[in-house]
């Protein structure tokens, strides 16, 4: 018979996704943020190849991708939209991790595998950071997409993606939860 804990379900049956917009400082300090990035890194990584790395983002990394962000929107003729839409979350950001998929030359491990463990990497950076009492929300936005962007941004080498852009700060007040998935419609069972 299973040994459950109900302090962890009772927490996912809880957890808000609360909005990157609405955070402030203070945001944590080296030694807290080291304990929640020690906590997330404890993913399926297949082998120990570590298919990831991890760029923390203090306010002033944040202002010059800002600005990176908008000058790249330009060279691309981005509208007024793309402009905000690249610079919004660096403008309002506190601290973020970047988290970059590198996937390595690995004959038994699919590279598939190996992005599924960047984006569990993602999730319990989430994870640890909400139950360290911070608020942690996933971003990424176009200019994660941007391959000229991620180069000049996060040193992207080629196979290397972003995998998420972690912001993590104090939260604001938790709104109301969002509706969540009717599973009768996505469940099967065989």
């Amino acid at each position: 018979m299973p040994d459950p804990n109900p302090a962890v379900l009772d927490y996912l049956a809880t957890r808000r996704s609360p909005g990157a917009k609405t955070f402030t400082a203070p945001v944590p300090d080296r030694d807290q943020l080291m304990q929640i990035l020690s906590l997330a890194t404890r993913v399926p990584d297949h082998g120990k190849l570590e298919p990831w790395r991890m760029i923390v983002l203090d306010r002033a990394a944040m202002a010059g991708l800002a600005d990176l962000a908008e000058a790249r929107a330009r060279a691309l003729d981005g509208d007024a939209e793309k402009i905000e839409k690249g610079r919004g979350q660096f403008d309002r950001g506190q601290l973020a991790v970047v988290v970059i998929s590198s996937p390595k030359v690995a004959e038994k491990v699919p590279v598939a595998e190996q992005l599924l463990s960047a984006g569990a990497l993602c999730m319990n950076l989430v994870h640890a950071a909400t139950a360290a009492g911070w608020g942690a929300c996933w971003l990424s936005g176009w200019p994660s997409h941007d391959a000229a962007f991620r180069a000049q941004a996060f040193g992207c080498g080629e196979g290397e993606t972003v995998a998420g852009i972690i912001h993590i700060a104090t939260p604001a007040p938790m709104a109301p939860d969002r509706p969540r998935p009717d599973l009768s419609k996505l469940v099967s069972w065989a």
